[in-house]
């Protein structure tokens, strides 16, 4: 396979692996919630990183752009 095509393929896969994947949470601290004499609830503080859909697309269009090329140039 070409390098063109094997990058447009890993492009391609990503993109819509990306696009049913909406995002990553990230969990910095536990904050206390609540404290009744010797017991605490806690909870942590989640700091969501939303990957867009855009991004996506943009990879897939890429993938698929480069697959192309790829399959049509030819070998000398």
């Amino acid at each position: 396979m070409k390098t063109t095509m094997v990058i447009g393929l890993i492009l391609l896969i990503l993109g819509v692996a990306v696009l049913g994947y909406q995002g990553v949470v990230w969990v910095t601290t536990r904050d206390t919630v609540a404290r009744v004499g010797p017991i605490e609830v806690q909870a942590n503080r989640e700091h969501p990183i939303p990957i867009a859909p855009i991004l996506s697309g943009i990879a897939i269009v890429a993938g698929i752009a480069l697959l192309i090329a790829g399959a049509g140039k030819r070998a000398t």
